[in-house]
């Protein structure tokens, strides 16, 4: 019996409760965001507060656009300057505490069974605006609609229109897919929601240092 690839099939994504969602996000991807979305934002002012850091993929890309970068994960990827920390825990980091501020930003790929609540978390303590990079369908359901979307709407729907490649454990140069993601951007005193398309960049935003370090066998 042959294999069915159909993209609908492909893109069932099913993590076990206690799953680390482990889907690195290639930088380049980030990049795009801050270059083609965020443009207009005055980013080398702001801070940005990184979630869900993992192994630092999207924390790196950030630091290129904005002033201090804070990063935290549930899990200890070993990424240096992170802090562990569950997100959706109710309590604002020490770190904050120390500094008397609470990030500008946030922005992260958030666990895709619990992408809801991060936004929801997000939207709560950024002080400027949230970013979160979500598979294209994630605009659909009946139940996201009346949780999120009828009440909090994003201000930015920003469609990739090249695939962002991610696979579970690891950063690869050279993985494909049949997923499609955007980014969903809320704006601290903004109503309207508008639709745009990220062009085609990779070429112009990825790096070969971005990968240094990563095998393209998984771990």
């Amino acid at each position: 019996m042959s294999q069915n690839t159909s993209s609908a099939v492909m893109q069932q994504r099913a993590e076990p409760h206690d799953s680390l969602d482990d889907f690195p996000t290639q930088p380049w991807g980030t990049r795009a965001l801050c270059t083609h979305v965020l443009a207009g934002c005055h980013l080398k002012s702001k801070t940005v507060w990184e979630p869900t850091c993992n192994r630092g993929h999207m924390v790196d890309p950030l630091g290129e656009f904005f002033s201090a970068v804070w990063a935290s994960d549930i899990h200890d990827y070993g990424l240096e300057g992170a802090f562990q920390h569950d997100f959706l825990m109710p309590f604002v980091p020490r770190v904050f505490q120390w500094c008397g501020h609470g990030p500008d930003w946030i922005v992260a790929n958030p666990p895709f069974r619990l992408a809801e609540q991060f936004i929801a978390r997000a939207l709560e303590v950024a002080t400027e605006g949230v970013a979160m990079i979500v598979r294209t369908s994630f605009l659909e359901g009946v139940g996201r609609y009346e949780n999120l979307y009828s009440k909090r709407p994003p201000n930015i729907v920003a469609q990739f229109s090249e695939r962002v490649p991610m696979v579970r454990g690891r950063l690869t140069a050279t993985g494909s897919t049949a997923t499609s993601y955007c980014w969903l951007v809320w704006l601290k005193g903004v109503s309207s929601t508008k639709l745009v398309w990220i062009p085609p960049c990779r070429k112009q935003l990825e790096r070969a240092e971005d990968y240094a370090g990563y095998s393209e066998v998984a771990a």
